[in-house]
Order: structure tokens, then sequence, then C-alpha cells
């Protein structure tokens, strides 16, 4: 077992850059090459072989909007369901699709596949860009398959800051009242890509939140892989992830 990671116990795929929403607050910027998504059968086998080498216990897919694939979400977590990890998250924007059938008939996929929890983000950010009505739908329909969904807003500086955007953002969330979704922890935005270039006046040097997508390099807890396939420096589709995980080194 590389020393490295040695305390692994999560798995994250970024099944595509490309997104429905054009988010000020979008860490990755304005996704303007965002082509590529991962290939079902080898993210799926990487999930397979990671896990009979190591105790995972989550597994998240998110993007971008993941649900433009939906064959490789339920692809994913299909695997994961069959290897017995218990934590099998999702996060979307919930709008892949104006047809109501066809949200239907994705969400079914969902739960199908054996997605666990849908974190479902609706803000000021997400809805400036994303009509509400789809979205609705989508969460009718992850409530009827009795998939548990959760609410996942961005907040701009803190939850508690009295912003335009975070009081926008509590009358976004008041628009599924009627659905009784609990609202999740969310996260507090980070100033990177978007966000710095359309909210940097929100962000004070030297009072900067924590980056939540960093990981200790010397202590990797969750591995995660690009729609590329790329991941721990090295690339999935070049080397098997048996491969990729012995050889890692931190820098």
């Amino acid at each position: 077992m590389n020393e490295y990671l040695k305390n692994l116990n999560r798995i994250e795929f970024v099944v595509t850059w490309a997104c429905t929403g054009r988010c000020k607050h979008c860490s990755e910027g304005e996704h303007t090459n965002c082509g590529e998504h991962l290939d079902a059968e080898v993210a799926a086998q990487a999930v397979y072989d990671i896990c009979k080498l190591y105790p995972i216990q989550s597994l998240m897919t998110f993007g971008g909007e993941p649900l433009l694939y939906p064959e490789t979400v339920c692809r994913i977590h299909q695997a994961a369901k069959e290897m017995g990890i218990p934590q099998r998250d999702l996060i979307t924007n919930g709008y892949f699709s104006k047809d109501e059938k066809r949200i239907r008939e994705v969400v079914h996929m969902l739960a199908v596949s054996g997605v666990k929890d849908i974190l479902l983000s609706v803000d000021a950010f997400h809805q400036e860009t994303i009509p509400l009505e789809p979205v609705k739908c989508f969460a009718e329909s992850v409530k009827a398959e009795g998939i548990s969904l959760r609410l996942s807003p961005a907040w701009l500086v803190s939850k508690e800051d009295d912003n335009p955007y975070n009081v926008r953002t509590k009358e976004v969330m008041a628009e599924f009242d009627y659905l009784n979704i609990p609202e999740g922890s969310g996260n507090v935005i980070f100033p990177s890509g978007n966000a710095i270039k359309y909210l940097g006046e929100y962000f004070k040097e030297g009072e900067l939140p924590v980056n939540p997508y960093e990981d200790d390099p010397k202590d990797i807890r969750a591995i995660g892989f690009d729609p590329n396939g790329d991941v721990l420096g090295s690339n999935v589709y070049r080397n098997s992830i048996v491969e990729i995980m012995d050889g890692y080194k931190a820098e």
C-alpha cells in the first residue's frame, strides 16, 4: 500500500466540465473548453479496482453538470453499489433537460443505479441562468423515487452575511418549500475562477474562507478523476488506476 494513500476512503468523479449554467461564482471559470466527459466503463473499472484495495466509504459524482451524461453517472454509481460503498452522492443543478418525461426517466435511472443522496445546487448564482421550473420537476421526481435530497446553496462571504446575493438565495430556496426539502451544509464561495472576476469586491485579503477542494498531497483521503482521465498526476486512459496509485509520489 502506498504510504501517501493509506487513509484513502473516498472517490470523486468530475464527469464533465460542461455545464448548463454560467454562474458568477463558478471556480472553473467560463467553461469555454469543456467538451470532454469520462468514459463510463473506465470509470466503473476504477471503482472496482480501488475498492478491492481500500475501504472506500463514500463516492461522489459532480461537474460541470454531470447529468448531461446520465448513463456515465449511473454506471459509476452502479459499480459503487456493487462494491458496497455506503455513501453514494451526486451534486447537480437539476437542469439537463426541459422535457418532463426525460427528467423523470433520468431520475428513475439514478434510483435504480444506487444513488443515495442528491445535493441540489440552487441559489442566486445558478438561478441567474437556470430556469426554476425544470429544476422543480427534477426535485419532485427525486422525491417521488425516494432518493434523499438536500438543497445545497452557495453562500457569499458567509451564510449569515446580508449581501444581495444571499438575500436572493434565500428567496430561491423558498421556491422549494412546498417539497419540504432539507437544507444541506452548502458551501461558502472560494475566490477562484469566475468568483474572482465577478465577486472580487466581497473577498478581503487575510479573511478568505477555507478552500474546500484542497487535499494534503502526502495524505490523500479522496482520489479524484477529471473528465479527461487525469488522476494523481497521471491518466487512467494510459495506465490502470492500480499502477497509478502504486507509483504516486507526493511532490
